[in-house]
C-alpha cells in the first residue's frame, strides 16, 4: 500500500523536474483544493478530474503568471502515469491535504514561490544591467548554480540566443530576395493567384524583397526537442543546452524539416553532437555549431566593441524583453490564492517546504 513518503516524494520529483512556471505541480494542488473544498471528486477515479483538473490549473496559472499551459494533451497527461502521480498517490497526497486543512497545498505553492524567488534574483542581473556591465556568461552561469532554476536553462539559452541574432540581423539590415526566372513564366502565369498570394510575386513584380528576420517559434513542451527559431532566409535554429544522445539526436531530425540547421550548444558538446548526427547520416544538414563561446565572444563584441554604441543598447533592450515575455514577474500573490490564507496552515514538519 502507498503511503504519505512515497506519495511525497513523487510529488517533490514532479516539482523538480518542472520549469520555473510550475504547471503540472499547481494542477495536483488545484486537484487536492477540489478535493478538500467542494468535495465532488473521487481521488481514485481518474476520469473525475483528469480533464476538469486542466481549466482548474489554468484558471489559476492565467492570473498568477499571466499565461497557460500550451504543451500537447499526451505531455499533460502524463502527469498522472505510474511514473509520475497516479491517482493511487493523489489519493494519499488527499488524505494529508485533508488532514492539514491544505497543508500539501500551501507546500506547492510555497516551493513555487521559492522557485520564482530563485528566479528573480538571477533575472534581476540581466534586468539592472548595461551594456558596460552585462555579462552573458555570468548570467547563464547563474542558472547553473541554482538546483531550482536549471530546468528553465533552456529558454534562457533561447533567449540569448535570439536576442543576439535578432539583434545582429537587423543591425547589418540584411534582405531576402525571391525571384521567378523568365523561363518558368509560364509556371508563374497558371498559377498566378498563388504566387500573388503566397509569393507576393506577379508578372509586374517577379522578384520579391523583404527584410531578413529570425523568429523564435514559441514555448514547447519539456521533453527538449524540436525547432526552437528560424529565419526566413533558409536555415532552422536548433538550441541544445543538455546532452545529447542518439536517441534525442533522431528526436532533431525527426522534428525539423530544414535541410540547413544551425545547432547552438556548449562547447564539450560540440565534437559529441558531430559524432552522433554523423552517426545517423544527418551531418550534411548541419551548416553550423554555434557554441557558448561563440556566443560570449559575440555578445562582448557587441556590448563593448567597435559597434558597441550602434547595437549594446539594443540587445540589452531586446533581451530583457525577451526575459519579460517568458518569465512574468510574480511580485504579488493574486486574490485567487491569496484568499486561501495558506500562511495560516500549521503543517507538521513533513511538510515543510526546503528547497
Amino acid at each position: 500500500m502507498p503511503n504519505r513518503v512515497q506519495a511525497k516524494a513523487a510529488l517533490d520529483a514532479v516539482i523538480k523536474k518542472s520549469r520555473v512556471h510550475l504547471y503540472k505541480p499547481i494542477q495536483i494542488a488545484e486537484i487536492l483544493y477540489r478535493d478538500r473544498v467542494f468535495q465532488d471528486i473521487d481521488l481514485l477515479e481518474l476520469e473525475d478530474y483528469r480533464t476538469k483538473s486542466k481549466r482548474w490549473r489554468d484558471d489559476v496559472c492565467q492570473v498568477l503568471l499571466g499565461r497557460v499551459c500550451t504543451s500537447s494533451a499526451k505531455f499533460q497527461d502524463d502527469l498522472f502515469n505510474e511514473t509520475a502521480i497516479p491517482p493511487v498517490l493523489i489519493n494519499e497526497l488527499g488524505k494529508e491535504n485533508r488532514r492539514t486543512n491544505g497543508g500539501v497545498e500551501a507546500y506547492i505553492y510555497s516551493r513555487f514561490t521559492n522557485k520564482h524567488g530563485q528566479l528573480a534574483s538571477a533575472l534581476d542581473y540581466c534586468l539592472n544591467s548595461t551594456k558596460e556591465t552585462f555579462s552573458v556568461k555570468q548570467f547563464i552561469d547563474s542558472f547553473w548554480s541554482e538546483p531550482g532554476l536549471k530546468r528553465s536553462l533552456d529558454k534562457i539559452y533561447e533567449i540569448v540566443v535570439y536576442a543576439l541574432f535578432s539583434t545582429l540581423v537587423d543591425a547589418l539590415n540584411l534582405q531576402v530576395e525571391i525571384s521567378v526566372d523568365e523561363a518558368n513564366f509560364d509556371i508563374l502565369a497558371e498559377f498566378s493567384d498563388f504566387a500573388k498570394m503566397v509569393m507576393c510575386l506577379d508578372f509586374s513584380n517577379p522578384s520579391y524583397i523583404q527584410d531578413a528576420k529570425v523568429y523564435r517559434v514559441g514555448v514547447t513542451n519539456a521533453a527538449d526537442r524540436g525547432l526552437d527559431m528560424y529565419s526566413n532566409w533558409g536555415p532552422a535554429i536548433q538550441i541544445k543546452h543538455l546532452s545529447l544522445d542518439v536517441e534525442l539526436a533522431k528526436n532533431i531530425v525527426d522534428s525539423v524539416s530544414s535541410d540547413k540547421v544551425v545547432i547552438v550548444c556548449k562547447d564539450a558538446e560540440r565534437d559529441v553532437i558531430v559524432s552522433l548526427l554523423t552517426q545517423i547520416g544527418w551531418r550534411n544538414h548541419i551548416q553550423s555549431i554555434v557554441t557558448e563561446s561563440n556566443l560570449i565572444c559575440w555578445y562582448e563584441k557587441a556590448l563593448r566593441g567597435k559597434y558597441a554604441e550602434q547595437i549594446g543598447d539594443e540587445l540589452i533592450i531586446r533581451l530583457c524583453g525577451e526575459i519579460a515575455e517568458e518569465f512574468p514577474s510574480v511580485d504579488t500573490i493574486p486574490d485567487i490564492i491569496k484568499n486561501r490564507h495558506y500562511e495560516k496552515v500549521e503543517t507538521d514538519d513533513f511538510w515543510k517546504a526546503v528547497e
